[in-house]
């Protein structure tokens, strides 16, 4: 065990005199945690952020739709200058008023549209609850995306050490049976057994070193940080936080929820059957009432009228003639308007069932969606159930396989130094303890995924190895056991 030491002791200065500058960047190394990681991620993500404008755009819909239902209040102000009226010349000075200023506040409002803007407005505030249960489901498959890739290069930097400590176990193994041949207690065979093993396990190391940088390369592609920056995963799987979280979740008997992406199927074919009822609207008659309030003023002379208008002979040229009609005083004089309209188009060259046959197949098409969504979705809960099954069994046995290997490596070490047991003993030993640790290893992560993953699909809070859990925003407006009639 003293030359095992000594081995990795020489194996850690070779490395560090062999790579100085990796020493000296040391200070500007990130340590990044895995609940720093997802935080980030859902933060930075450009799909993550295109979800959330579609929410943005959908809200921007339901504002939209509902304007179509408030009263419109428009105000408009003109100016014009007549330079030559053939009116004036031909029939009378009447018409010949150069100039003239106008402003009119109009205030309209939408009686009936045949249950348009109800309809119309209720399916886009069912597309925005769609859009915000697709934002909560691609939030939460992010989180589970970034945790496996941050997990991934945790288990190859774990096959990287252990490589490297098989690596040293070797050397030190070589070294004592170069030892034992000087001394006359191992053949020529046993040094070049020795010889061969190590040099077997050289590539394979250096094999898990390229696989640790290019995990750690994912995660920074990920991250969208710098290539060249160094990084430190400052997380790991604690096994006991990983099993209080399958214990919390085998213990999980809550009844299951729709997932997110079925509620969004939901609601998009409920908005497609509102928007069946606006195209129908174009058969029915529509009606609507406007008032308008203005001023209007006919100046003599260029320039802005300051006051209102009264008319009276006063203002008319002097000396009046007999039967001369009163004069203005270039003020605004009010100008009231009611109207009401209603119209009913009788034929539009058939636009209108175009229309209807359009959302009726839309409305169709939607309805196969949400039966495809549901299967996926009861397709993904057995995936998802039966994985974390296997991956708990699994955990189970190689934990206590992990154990076994290690002893059965000692006792071999043991034996081969006392001469009780031939090198290949020791070498086989050390392989199924390396197996063991590689696949305990496997079985951690693939458990912490598997419960992240059925986590996902049930819609519930995506768990941390931290403990801590990322929350799924899905804002709605159907109750948690509610569901589209068939």
């Amino acid at each position: 065990m003293a030359m095992i030491f000594r081995a990795a002791l020489l194996s850690t200065l070779a490395t560090g005199l062999a790579f100085p500058a990796a020493r000296a960047q040391r200070a500007d190394t990130l340590r990044l945690g895995i609940a720093d990681a997802v935080a980030y991620y859902l933060r930075s993500s450009d799909e993550n952020k295109l979800a959330l404008l579609a929410v943005d755009a959908a809200d921007a819909a339901v504002t939209t739709a509902r304007a179509t239902g408030l009263p419109q209040m428009r105000l408009t102000g003109s100016y014009q200058q007549v330079l030559k009226n053939a009116r004036a010349e031909m029939v009378s000075n009447v018409f010949g008023q150069s100039y003239t200023y106008q402003s009119v506040l109009n205030t309209s409002q939408t009686v009936f549209q045949g249950f348009r803007i109800f309809s119309a407005t209720r399916a886009a505030g069912r597309a925005s609850s769609a859009a915000r249960f697709d934002a909560g489901e691609t939030r939460a498959r992010l989180a589970v995306d970034v945790q496996r890739t941050y997990l991934n290069a945790l288990y190859l930097a774990k096959i990287a050490e252990l490589q490297e400590r098989n690596l040293a176990l070797s050397t030190a193994r070589l070294e004592q049976v170069e030892q034992l041949a000087a001394a006359g207690r191992a053949s020529r065979y046993d040094i070049l057994r020795a010889r061969v093993d190590r040099s077997n396990i050289e590539p394979l190391a250096l094999q898990a070193r390229s696989d640790r940088e290019i995990a750690l390369y994912d995660v920074k592609r990920m991250l969208d940080l710098p290539m060249d920056r160094p990084i430190a995963l400052s997380t790991s799987l604690d096994t006991g936080v990983v099993a209080a979280i399958v214990r919390a979740t085998a213990s999980d008997t809550a009844p299951e929820a729709i997932r997110g992406s079925v509620r969004a199927a939901e609601l998009s074919l409920l908005a497609k059957r509102d928007g069946i009822r606006v195209a129908r609207a174009d058969f029915f008659p529509q009606l609507s009432v406007s008032f308008n309030q203005g001023y209007l003023a006919l100046p003599t002379v260029n320039g802005l009228p300051n006051r209102l208008g009264e008319t009276s002979l006063s203002f008319c040229p002097q000396p009046v003639a007999a039967g001369t009609r009163p004069c203005h005083n270039n003020g605004f004089f009010p100008d009231r308007s009611f109207n009401v309209q209603m119209s009913w188009p009788l034929f539009d060259g058939l636009r209108a069932k175009g229309n209807l046959e359009a959302a009726t197949a839309q409305a169709k098409i939607a309805e196969v969606v949400l039966h495809q969504q549901r299967e996926q979705a009861a397709l993904d809960l057995a995936r998802a159930r039966a994985e974390f099954d296997r991956a708990r069994l699994a955990f189970s046995a190689r934990a206590q396989n992990s154990v076994e290997a290690e002893e059965a490596f000692q006792l071999a070490s043991l034996r081969f130094s006392r001469g009780l047991a031939t090198q290949l003993e020791v070498s086989d030993a050390q392989v199924a303890l390396l197996t063991a640790r590689s696949t305990e290893a496997r079985a951690t992560y693939d458990l912490y995924l598997a419960v992240a993953e059925l986590a996902r699909v049930r819609g519930r809070p995506i768990p941390l190895p931290t403990g801590g859990t990322v929350p799924v925003r899905s804002n709605t407006g159907l109750s948690p056991g509610a569901s589209v009639p068939r």
